[in-house]
């Protein structure tokens, strides 16, 4: 068989291990927009050349290919991967999603763009923009005096009034601004004078340079409570019936092309009068202006949302500025007015992915000293400190150059974009997403040195970028894969990523970018006021989806797509969890749908330094399940704790051949992997689809506990819960009052 003898788990844990550290630098077609835990495409197009490929994986995967005439299935496409990959070898491609946003955005990545008139498109929006609005992001230089420096980013903080002396209190956990990382001193803000001073000791700041008294680390808001300083009184926030709190601009970075050559590290600022003025103008011009595009749509509850109202946010637009409101209307009112409709339908697709970065739950990373987007976590955290930022975005050169020549990355065009989080830096991205999408590439390593290796002949696309006469079937749905309906033995390969239980809240999540997405475009698919849908296949408490709605949706799944496959091909998935109950309804979905585990491989698919993953005990590996609805050639041996073993020692040293250091998180979950596959094959012959979900993974709880699994698990050290999977408990709910355990 195919990936069963053609993967090579080292060559491709060693391309999955690179890409994730920097995924847009090999798959900058994922820079179209946002999406949640996307999985390696090196991952993808290996495994469909270790299916339909010619030789070595080695090879080809760096060669062109071409298979055409490859139907290829993803059921659940979420942000696209397994069918940009597919699409780009040639295959036609169908996929589902339930989510609007998810189809969107599929869509957006494989639609043939004219660039050209894109840049143009961008390029008027952005200068049109900048006489709207683009003084409002000037700001006066505290070493030339100069008063066209840009504004990089606004820092705020959230503010209460005192219940004891009625002052207003600066509710800040700590002064520190920036780390002498990226900047030669620590950045500290005077609680006293309200100046920024620097020193070079980041845990005893020592005395103001302004007004000489002692600058505090820790500041005074902790755990829900601020001591105020005048009265000593302990004021409690938030307050969720007096609405979202008060913010208070406090510092500015900004960049002045006129000093920069002779100054070290970045620019700091106590914002002017004239700072503060030219805020007072924007919130004056919002308040005059009649909004047509900005969303008037309440957060509904979630598990996600209801830290938002428990912060006093009822409104998406809340979540934003008056400067950001004006400039956002202002986009979308442009955006609209572009006449090239796929040009406009991308300049859409920018400003939903813009929102993300323009908006008052935006943080500064202190090292790092960038915004840190809503979604640099995957939920909405609700901090003290805000960053708000430049929303046309800076180019390094002279001003007088104007905004750069959108979007080439020549050194006469302006240079070099500086900062993140604006028009400019969406735009540029999008623009080498879809140049990327006309001339694919890999990127190898030669004797350590990273090499750009061309794919000619490759392309994504739905037709040739060249206005070729050639195009592939691209179908895109958005609706419930329980739902769809094709002939027996339609494709040759069902490839997908399916949703993980009790994981990432997608819909809540997206429903920030949909509600300002569907007042730009029309769409069939942006009817509801929600991307949020009864048939969702995640865990939610809110809506009380548990355990047996997941397993049910899952299996209906599997049973439809199984029956389209032709006999024998590919059904292969990613999956991964620090609990091995999450298992137990993908296996019994295999069961269900009448298919055999012929193999289980493992491969990186998440970045370690993630920050919801980061020091935490979770997983960056993935188990790739790999059926079929014929038996492997050779029957599996039986399990045992001996087997078991072998086989882990087996995974971990290709791992270790690619270049990935296992943690004991990982090792859990290639365990969980392994176990999975020995209980399909051992419960196949005896496997009833017909009887109850509950029924099913308790019998699946009943193998595990037989082998031992608990005790096999242990040997770890950990408890598998993480924040990655935002578990609840150690037991799986099937219902009102049952569970899953081992």
């Amino acid at each position: 068989m195919g990936i069963e003898k053609s993967f090579d788990v080292p060559f491709v844990a060693g391309m999955a291990l690179r890409e994730k550290q920097v995924q847009q630098n090999y798959r900058p077609i994922i820079a179209v927009h946002k999406w949640f835990a996307r999985r390696p495409g090196t991952l993808f197009r290996a495994l469909l050349l270790s299916e339909f490929g010619n030789g070595s994986l080695r090879e080809s995967f760096f060669e062109s290919n071409n298979l055409a005439g490859v139907r290829v299935l993803d059921p659940f496409m979420g942000g696209g991967t397994p069918l940009f990959e597919a699409n780009r070898l040639g295959c036609d491609v169908t996929g589902f999603d339930i989510n609007p946003m998810a189809h969107w955005i599929v869509r957006q990545e494989i639609e043939t763009l004219d660039l050209a008139s894109y840049r143009a498109a961008a390029a008027k929006l952005l200068a049109s923009l900048g006489s709207e609005v683009g003084d409002l992001y000037r700001t006066r230089c505290g070493k030339c005096q100069r008063k066209d420096a840009y504004a990089k980013y606004f820092l705020w903080v959230k503010t209460i009034p005192c219940g004891g002396c009625s002052r207003t209190l600066d509710l800040f956990p700590g002064y520190l601004i920036s780390q002498d990382v990226r900047h030669p001193k620590n950045v500290f803000a005077c609680p006293n004078c309200g100046e920024l001073t620097e020193s070079s000791d980041r845990r005893n700041p020592g005395p103001c340079t302004s007004c000489g008294e002692p600058v505090p680390l820790d500041g005074p808001a902790k755990r829900g409570v601020c001591n105020c300083r005048n009265c000593g009184t302990d004021n409690r926030y938030p307050t969720p019936g007096g609405g979202p709190l008060s913010h208070r601009m406090f510092a500015i970075e900004y960049h002045c092309p006129h000093c920069k050559r002779e100054h070290a590290g970045r620019f700091f600022k106590r914002p002017d009068r004239d700072d503060l003025a030219k805020y007072e103008e924007a919130k004056a011009r919002w308040q005059s202006t009649r909004a047509k595009f900005v969303p008037k749509d309440e957060i509904p509850s979630g598990d996600e949302t209801d830290r938002l109202h428990r912060w006093g946010y009822q409104q998406y637009r809340e979540l934003f500025n008056e400067r950001q409101l004006l400039g956002l209307e202002m986009s979308a009112r442009l955006v609209a007015k572009c006449a090239d409709e796929r040009a406009r339908r991308a300049l859409a697709t920018n400003l939903s992915d813009l929102v993300r970065y323009q908006n008052m739950l935006c943080r500064y990373d202190t090292m790092a000293l960038k915004s840190l987007d809503v979604f640099s976590v995957h939920g909405f955290p609700v901090g003290l400190v805000q960053c708000e930022s430049n929303l046309l975005g800076i180019a390094s050169g002279i001003p007088g150059n104007g905004q750069r020549k959108l979007f080439h990355a020549s050194e006469d065009d302006g240079g070099p974009l500086v900062g993140s989080g604006g028009w400019a830096n969406i735009v540029d991205k999008y623009a080498k997403a879809k140049a990327y999408c006309s001339a694919p590439f890999e990127v190898r390593y030669v004797a350590s040195k990273k090499v750009i290796v061309p794919t000619p002949g490759e392309w994504i696309g739905d037709v040739h970028p060249t206005g070729a006469a050639m195009s592939r079937k691209v179908d895109l749905r958005c609706q419930s894969s329980t739902e769809m309906e094709f002939p027996e033995g339609y494709f040759d390969a069902v490839l997908t990523d399916p949703p993980y239980f009790e994981n990432v809240q997608y819909a809540e999540l997206m429903d920030f970018c949909y509600v300002w997405l569907r007042r730009l475009v029309e769409d069939d698919a942006f009817a509801a006021a929600s991307t949020r849908n009864s048939l969702e296949l995640t865990g939610n408490e809110t809506l009380e989806r548990d355990i047996s709605h997941f397993a049910e949706g899952i299996s209906a799944v599997f049973r439809r797509a199984a029956k389209s496959l032709k006999p024998g091909g590919p059904f292969a998935f990613t999956y991964h969890h620090n609990r091995v109950e999450a298992y137990f309804p993908l296996a019994a979905a295999i069961l269900d749908a009448g298919l055999y585990c012929t193999a289980v491989v493992p491969c990186p698919a998440e970045m370690a330094a993630s920050i919801h993953i980061n020091g935490t005990d979770s997983s960056i590996i993935d188990t790739i399940f790999v059926c079929r609805s014929a038996p492997a050639d050779k029957q599996q041996e039986s399990f045992s704790p001996e087997a078991l073993r072998a086989e882990l020692a087996r995974d971990l040293a290709l791992l270790e051949e690619g270049g990935v250091k296992v943690t004991s998180g990982d090792l859990r979950c290639i365990t969980c992997g392994l176990l999975m596959r020995w209980a399909i094959a051992e419960l196949r012959s005896a496997w009833d689809p017909s009887a109850n979900t509950m029924a099913k993974l308790t019998r699946l709880a009943s193998w595990a506990q037989a082998h031992e699994v608990p005790s096999l698990l242990k040997g770890f050290g950990i408890n598998g819960e993480s924040a990655h999977e935002h578990p609840r408990e150690n037991t799986l709910p099937g219902g009102a009052n049952a569970h899953v355990s081992v």
